[in-house]
């Protein structure tokens, strides 16, 4: 039987304007699970909840069996925001010297061995950080007291591509130890493409899917075409679709079966970034 790190079921809150609507999703012990959707979506929200930072209206969610975030030990989860989210007058040095009375399971060794891996100074104010320095801090923090369910929140913005690439190695090595767990949420697709077992996606405060990322990149595909072949294809085969100056794009999600209903169409892979501007500007069936 499959051990979830983190479940949401039907998790609902309701702003003035905005309700993120019976979301549901899991991560599974040792994978990686990518949270997409555009701006105002409801990412953010749901981390939040997630974390006990804002209350739910209705809903449970669950971490490692726990019910109550409060119940559950911090030194289990490593959290990196978008931004800076400890206090800027103090620098690295001192902000270890705190977390060492915060979490049971610092360790003061990994934690210079992180600072000096992203070669942030010990004793620079963290007001002084530029903001990719302030993310790497964060992700140094959370790799320092041995967490076993990383939430990260635009973990990647702001950092050089071979510092991304280096941070996502780092996130593939920490889920060897197939108790540990990540959930990620990134506007960068590519990065997850590289790294995410799942991938959720949520459009306006509601989840779209969640699919194995392996199914979405070897499925899915989208019909380069004239209106012509547009109306031969059959309104099941289609996903979403939309007018593209002198072409139709269609969504599919069996590119091989469609390859051979439709021989002469030009159907190409579809990315991930592809399929969620499919299902947000086009219109979906």
């Amino acid at each position: 039987m499959e051990k979830y790190a983190l479940e949401l079921n039907g998790v609902i809150k309701q702003y003035k304007d905005f309700k993120l609507d019976n979301i549901s999703f899991t991560v599974p012990q040792g994978s990686i699970v990518g949270l997409i959707g555009e701006n105002g979506a409801g990412k953010s929200t749901t981390i939040n909840i997630v974390l006990g930072l804002t209350t739910k209206d209705s809903g449970t969610v669950t971490i490692f069996g726990e019910h109550d975030i409060d119940t559950v030990c911090k030194d289990n989860i490593g959290v990196v925001f978008d931004g800076n989210n400890y206090p800027d007058v103090l620098t690295p040095k001192q902000l270890g010297n705190v977390f060492e009375n915060i979490y049971g399971t610092w360790d003061k060794k990994k934690y210079l061995e992180m600072l000096n891996k992203f070669k942030l100074p010990l004793n620079k104010k963290i007001k002084e950080f530029s903001k990719g320095m302030k993310m790497k801090y964060s992700i140094s923090v959370a790799f320092s007291h041995h967490s076993k369910l990383l939430i990260l929140d635009e973990a990647t913005s702001g950092l050089d591509p071979i510092m991304r690439e280096e941070i996502l190695d780092m996130f593939l090595d920490f889920i060897q130890d197939e108790e540990n767990s990540i959930l990620v949420s990134s506007h960068i697709t590519s990065d997850l493409e590289k790294v995410a077992d799942y991938i959720v996606f949520i459009h306006d405060g509601k989840i779209v899917f969640q699919k194995p990322k392996d199914e979405l990149l070897e499925n899915y595909g989208i019909i380069k075409c004239g209106s012509r072949l547009f109306d031969e294809i059959h309104k099941e085969e289609i996903i979403a679709y939309r007018k593209q100056d002198y072409e139709w794009q269609v969504l599919i999600d069996n590119r091989q079966s469609a390859q051979k209903k439709h021989p002469n169409a030009v159907i190409v892979p579809a990315s991930i970034d592809e399929i969620m501007l499919m299902y947000v500007k086009g219109e979906v069936r």
